[in-house]
């Protein structure tokens, strides 16, 4: 289907016009607000041509297009109406974690500027090519021009954060702008001739330069937004026009230089000390830690909340994050490109090079990651393996760069040093290739070939057999297939195949004979062992991690010998619901890739002890 049609079908199934709030784009995904999340037809929409996977977090709705996501995302404003970010005011009861509306917030301020940002950053890299090979005087005008247009929007990010950041929350965005470029004003920037500190209305005043600063408007924006609505609430109409406007610079910009942008500072440099302090004690660790983490933080759709941090580095001395994190990139296009050689099928060949083509290119790699990756699971450890080996060569040869940019093969010579930079993806590529092509991916005709007798036939840990060896439920509800978990680390499968289950009663229990291995402080979260080795993961609701205990009690701990059917864990349903958060709960078999198959039981109501996984070895 062409993109209009595509955006129909989109339309219609998240519930129709009407039910979109607000909706953004970034590199690969429409990010919609929706009113109502249950109207979304969200395995549906997952089976449309043209649309990767559907991904539910921070309170967003997101659809996984591809490159081409702009062209789709303005046929979705054109069919849906949407004049702007923001469809109008905000009719959802759904509750939103903290964390969760601060990555939201992020991710739509900067989902806007992504293609100025990455435009900026190609000059930048394009400047770095015709420096290298002695094609530009770099200090004649011509490279003078094109420096301008590759920096303009990275000095003045304080300006173009204000108007992206005002529209993400419902203010005019050009008195936001004008708070920005009060930072930047000649006659304020001037004072730092004089020093670091000064005053206003006999006030100390500690001076900094904010060109390139992003933290400050971010939390100078939502204030001035709660002011804003303020002043329009009880300014007579007669006024509107310039009072509160009027009022807003008035107050905004000098707060902001007095208490924002000094605090926002301090905590922008302390987050980049930090990095800076775990790379000094070992820098092979912190490849490590960022490479790994940084597939998970894109497929939960977070991976944008990176990028101030990574901003503010660039005129202090330059970003370490970025050339960690193009480690992973690269890792997985190489996993990508190793499928490609290995595989038969022709939808998987040309799936796959699209895919490699689309990384290579353009740095995106949303396509492998949902289009081969989540669906081969044997892969994502080795995507993981090839990303923090290169990560590692990076962090150990402090790779750092000065701009933003796409983690591709035509940005790498804006890294610096760009030999070890390259060396560094480069083994990350070529371990990714050469780990999948050797070990392959799993053959997805296998569950699907599997007959009804085989599960018929799954004997429980009674059963003479020792071939098989059956979890029970743990939790009374509904069963639920682990694809409906609302929560795609688990319903994709990343963690290793099981169910989940949606509790009536608040207590969990032993659903075999063995070991409690780990149990979280928080009690939310308990794995298991049994006699025969299955580990099993049992978490209770998600996100619920954040009531940091609250309304849960664990009845055992680690190292404790379990029977089946003892209580492990109670928690307050009630409370956790209150609280805002859902109880869906996952019951994973996590070392899955040990075993022939786990297989599932059909989604009912399930009592204690009923059979719901059979581990087959």
């Amino acid at each position: 289907m062409d993109n209009r049609q595509l955006a129909e079908k989109i339309v219609e199934s998240v519930g129709g016009e009407e039910n979109i709030n607000s909706l953004v784009h970034c590199a690969t995904r429409l990010r919609f607000k929706l009113d109502d999340r249950s109207k979304a037809k969200k395995e549906e929409l997952q089976n449309t041509e043209g649309v990767i996977t559907v991904v539910e977090n921070g309170g967003q709705f997101q659809v996984v297009i591809g490159n081409h996501v702009p062209k789709v995302y303005a046929e979705v404003m054109k069919v849906a109406k949407i004049s702007g970010e923001t469809n109008k005011e905000s009719t959802s009861t759904e509750k939103v974690g903290a964390a969760s509306k601060v990555f939201e917030y992020i991710s739509g301020t900067f989902s806007p500027l992504i293609p100025a940002l990455a435009g900026a950053g190609m000059i930048k890299a394009l400047l770095a090519i015709l420096t290298l090979l002695h094609w530009i005087d770099v200090e004649g005008s011509t490279y003078a021009v094109l420096n301008a247009a590759s920096g303009g929007i990275f000095f003045f990010l304080p300006i173009f954060v204000g108007i992206t950041a005002s529209l993400k929350l419902g203010a005019n965005p050009y008195v936001g702008g004008a708070i920005g470029a009060g930072l930047l004003e000649p006659s304020f920037t001037q004072l730092l001739e004089h020093g670091t500190r000064s005053e206003f209305l006999n006030l100390p005043l500690i001076l900094t330069n904010y060109s390139s600063t992003v933290f400050p408007l971010l939390i100078a924006i939502v204030v001035y937004a709660l002011l804003e609505k303020w002043l329009r609430k009880v300014t007579p109409g007669v006024l509107q026009l310039f009072f509160p406007p009027m009022i807003s610079l008035l107050i905004m910009v000098p707060l902001t230089a007095l208490v924002f942008g000094p605090f926002a500072v301090y905590v922008s440099d302390g987050i980049m000390n930090g990095v800076s302090y775990l790379s000094s004690v070992s820098a092979i660790l912190t490849g490590v830690i960022i490479a790994g983490a940084w597939p998970f933080l894109v497929i939960l759709g977070v991976h944008w909340g990176v990028v101030p941090i990574m901003i503010s580095a660039f005129t202090k001395g330059g970003d370490v994050i970025g050339p960690i994190t193009a480690a992973s990139t690269f890792a997985q296009i190489g996993v990508a490109f190793g499928v490609f050689l290995r595989a038969r099928d022709k939808n998987l060949k040309s799936l796959t090079l699209g895919a490699t083509i689309s990384g290579v290119l353009a740095g995106v790699t949303e396509p492998i990651i949902y289009g081969v990756i989540m669906r081969y699971r044997r892969l994502i450890p080795i995507m993981v393996i090839a990303g923090v080996v290169g990560g590692a060569i990076v962090a150990m040869f402090d790779v750092r760069v000065f701009t933003f940019v796409f983690n591709s093969v035509l940005t790498i010579p804006a890294y610096t040093p760009l030999v070890k930079y390259a060396l560094g993806i480069g083994v990350a590529f070529i371990a990714g290739t050469i780990l999948s092509y050797l070990f392959g991916y799993e053959n997805k005709k296998t569950e699907k070939e599997t007959k009804p007798e085989q599960t018929e036939k799954a004997a429980p840990v009674s059963s003479t057999t020792d071939k098989n060896m059956t979890v029970y439920n743990p939790i009374e509800g509904s069963l639920l297939s682990l694809s409906d978990v609302p929560d795609p680390v688990f319903s994709s499968g990343a963690m290793g195949k099981g169910v989940g289950i949606e509790p009536t009663i608040g207590r969990a229990v032993a659903p075999f004979d063995g070991t409690v291995t780990m149990i979280f402080p928080t009690s939310h979260a308990i794995g298991l062992t049994s006699d025969d080795g299955v580990e099993v993961l049992i978490h209770i609701g998600l996100d619920t991690v954040q009531l940091e205990g609250k309304h849960f009690t664990a009845h055992v701990k680690d190292g404790q010998a379990i029977k089946k059917g003892d209580v492990l864990v109670e928690f307050d349903i009630a409370g956790i619901k209150d609280a805002g958060y859902k109880l869906t709960t996952p019951v994973i078999v996590t070392n899955t890739a040990n075993y022939l198959d786990v297989i599932a039981d059909e989604p009912q109501e399930v009592v204690g002890g009923q059979p719901v996984l059979t581990v087959i070895s």
